[in-house]
């Protein structure tokens, strides 16, 4: 990216300002010579009143010269133009979403078809799983041993996406939303179960997204929350 900021030619009261500086110095070594040539013993007394007047000098200078900058619009342009410089991230996309509720879909079709290893292959081998009223379950080995319900075909696991995001960076996303569970009561009726997840999503080293957190829920019937 080209400078946005250009130097500008320097103004008239610079050059007064640094024309005054040059003066102010040039008299002080003129005069501590001429006091030395001309009157030895007064030397002494004479380099400190000029050091003091020069002291001073150069202090209102530089007083001038910080309210001269302050006041100098060019020096406001600049600034605002330099802001350009900062780029700011990425709103939200729902292309980026796209990704990970078209892998939603893909995730319940192999649990349907394929049972809980078909489920259990869309999860990263360090997953965790949050269920309802129950403690952590560390490690996808450990997720897969409670998940033989759903070799039953008694059983269906269904659940809709409402939304979901994946990271600036890109590689770690989320989706929520509500699901289903189908089954049957021991006098052979369909039940259902209702309730909501969010499921965290990571890509992995081989480009794929894999489930390493997934929690949810139990809610009441639809109809009566409506």
């Amino acid at each position: 990216m080209e400078a946005l900021v250009r130097p500008s030619p320097v103004s008239l009261s610079a050059l007064v300002i640094y024309g005054t500086i040059f003066l102010i110095v040039a008299a002080y070594y003129l005069g501590t010579w001429r006091a030395a040539a001309v009157a030895p013993k007064i030397n002494t007394r004479f380099g400190v009143f000029l050091k003091v007047l020069l002291l001073v000098c150069l202090t209102c200078v530089a007083i001038a010269s910080f309210f001269h900058a302050a006041a100098n619009p060019a020096n406001h342009r600049a600034a605002r133009v330099l802001s350009l410089n900062y780029i700011l991230p990425p709103e939200p996309s729902n292309e980026r979403a796209s990704i990970l509720l078209r892998l939603e879909g893909e995730f319940m079709k192999a649990a349907l078809e394929k049972g809980s290893q078909g489920y259990m292959s869309y999860y990263a081998e360090d997953a965790v799983e949050v269920p309802n009223g129950g403690p952590l379950i560390p490690g996808k080995a450990n997720i897969a041993q409670g998940m033989g319900f759903l070799d039953d075909k008694n059983n269906q696991l269904l659940w809709t996406p409402v939304g979901g995001d994946i990271s600036a960076s890109g590689d770690l996303g989320y989706t929520y939303g509500n699901y289903e569970f189908h089954s049957k009561d021991k006098d052979g009726k369909p039940v259902i179960e209702y309730g909501k997840y969010t499921s965290i999503w990571k890509l992995q080293k081989d480009g794929s997204w894999k489930v390493v957190l997934d929690m949810g829920n139990s809610r009441p019937h639809p109809k009566s929350e409506s």
